[in-house]
């Protein structure tokens, strides 16, 4: 292949010499509306076959304001396409259906993630069939001329949730360093940053995983769109991930000092949202403007010369996107039938009540059959001033269940799922061993869970997934079990005194009932 620009004049006497050759398409190939109509029903395919990651995906976007963008993704994608159309009409389409056997592999990690519950794994693969599909029913030859738009399509994953805590501590250090040169005294405690004016606490909010996630994605637009060379932009993208990141140190460190200048810490929090929206539309204008120098958008995008012909039959389109459907579908009918294995597995034995709890009196209704999952609720009325009584929650599900359903029932408890900020540790009272104290932002919300893997407390982390894809596989003599005390979903903000009280009427109902964690080990074991 050798990549040539071509003058305007060039370019329309060259497709007027292809048209008349082609009649208006590639020269050889498959002609005519047929690859789009391919591409469509392969992508409806994949949709059904993985429905449920795609329902993730937008609950995230809906949800997170991390990954909003995710939704102008798609119309960017096309607008890539549409400024290589040139190149596409001069291109190709030769279907190659063999390497639908790559699905084979990547189905296999896919499998891999879903039984660790990894959505995002899954959510990654699924770009990955994406991706296979056009090479598969498009060629290579097509797929290289469109590489651009198909590789900006991965940012529809909503990924990089994993980087909060890194990103929370990076500013956090940043700011205490700041402070330290700036002579303004202080007393940090991991996150919390205190001066004389007041405390600070570096959020999840605070951490700057939207600024960097938005940041990125606009480099990768902005770089593809003026530079040619594959090292300018992968240069110009670099700066993207790295310049918003040290950015939001000086936001953060931005935000105390002027705390410390107009002596109020409240005073200088508030709106540091849109404080922070601003700086980094400035930072962005910046990274524009340190850009524009070394553009290379000022000529015609170049045109692919292919030398070799090619040669196919448009049968070959829907043979390879059946192809690529079939061995892609292969992992997730495996997993739906494990699914349906695990829900074949009865817990008709499970007892009607879990007998008396301390402090707590059963709640209507008391026991729940859902979804192969069984509830038992209670209400605890334990020195609440607002008058709101903790709900006590404990849920059974079978030993095969899918590791997902476990890890989507405790985001749903504890409101992981829409929470704005989200912190985990142990809880200063009772067994820490056994429970963990989540505390969440927008909503408010404070709730202790203990969870019970094979009749013991669960190891938590990539070691609990493992166990349970485990016994998802090849089962277990034990249900999973997940067991919550927490304060309502109310939707009410609560002060930092409101937040103690809750968790000390938390710990009342752990130490009210030194037992409660054998009581539902034993539960387990049924």
């Amino acid at each position: 292949m050798r990549l040539q620009p071509l003058s305007d004049t060039d370019a329309n006497a060259f497709f007027l010499d292809n048209d008349m050759r082609s009649r208006g398409s590639a020269p050889g190939g498959v002609k005519g509306p047929r690859p789009l109509l391919a591409l469509i029903l392969g992508l409806l395919g994949l949709g059904l076959l993985f429905s449920e990651e795609i329902r993730a995906a937008v609950g995230v976007w809906i949800d997170s304001t991390a990954y909003g963008h995710c939704f102008f993704v798609i119309p960017i994608a096309l607008f890539l396409a549409w400024e290589r159309r040139r190149s596409v009409q001069v291109t190709p389409v030769v279907p190659m259906p063999l390497l639908a056997l790559l699905a084979l592999p990547m189905g296999l990690v896919w499998l891999f993630a879903e039984r660790l519950g990894i959505m995002e794994g899954q959510q990654i693969l699924l770009m990955g069939f994406v991706e296979l599909l056009f090479v598969v029913v498009l060629g290579w030859r097509m797929a290289w001329v469109l590489a651009v738009p198909l590789l900006y399509l991965g940012f529809l994953v909503p990924f990089g949730a994993f980087l909060t805590p890194w990103l929370q501590d990076f500013t956090a250090s940043f700011i205490v360093n700041g402070l330290r040169l700036l002579g303004i005294p202080f007393i940090a405690d991991g996150k919390t940053i205190e001066i004389p004016e007041g405390a600070f606490f570096v959020a999840e909010a605070c951490a700057g995983l939207r600024f960097l996630i938005a940041s990125i994605a606009f480099g990768a637009l902005y770089a593809c769109m003026i530079y040619r060379s594959p090292g300018r932009r992968l240069v110009f993208i670099a700066a993207s991930v790295v310049i918003p990141i040290v950015a939001n140190g000086f936001r953060g460190l931005g935000i105390v000092v002027l705390g410390h200048v107009i002596g109020s810490a409240e005073a200088a929090a508030v709106d540091h949202v849109i404080y922070g929206w601003l700086f980094f539309s400035f930072v962005i204008l910046l990274l524009i403007l340190a850009g524009l120098p070394f553009r290379e958008d000022n000529g015609p995008m170049p045109v692919p010369v292919w030398q070799t012909p090619a040669t196919s039959s448009p049968r070959g389109l829907f043979v390879a996107m059946v192809a690529v459907l079939v061995v892609a579908g292969v992992a997730p009918v495996f997993a739906g039938w494990l699914d349906r294995r695990a829900a074949t597995e009865t817990l008709a034995e499970t007892p009607q009540t879990l007998g008396a709890i301390a402090g707590c009196s059963p709640a209507e209704p008391q026991r729940l059959v859902q979804a192969s999952r069984v509830s038992w609720n209670y209400t605890c009325a334990m020195g609440r001033p607002e008058g709101e009584p903790l709900a006590l929650s404990v849920s059974l599900l079978p030993p095969r269940a899918n590791p997902g359903a476990l890890i989507r029932l405790r985001r749903q408890a504890t409101g992981e799922a829409v929470a704005e900020n989200v912190d985990t540790a142990g809880l200063r009272r009772g067994d820490d061993a056994v429970w963990r104290l989540v505390t969440t932002t927008e909503p408010d919300r404070l709730t202790a869970i203990g969870e019970w893997i094979d009749a013991r407390p669960a190891p938590g982390g990539l070691a609990q997934r493992r166990l349970q894809a485990w016994n998802s596989l090849f089962g277990s003599q034990h249900g999973q079990v997940l067991a919550t005390i927490g304060t309502p979903a109310t939707g009410k903000a609560m002060s930092r005194a409101s937040q103690r009280q809750a968790e000390a009427a938390i710990g009342a109902v752990i130490d009210l009932n030194p037992g409660l964690a054998d009581r539902l080990a034993s539960l387990a074991q049924r």
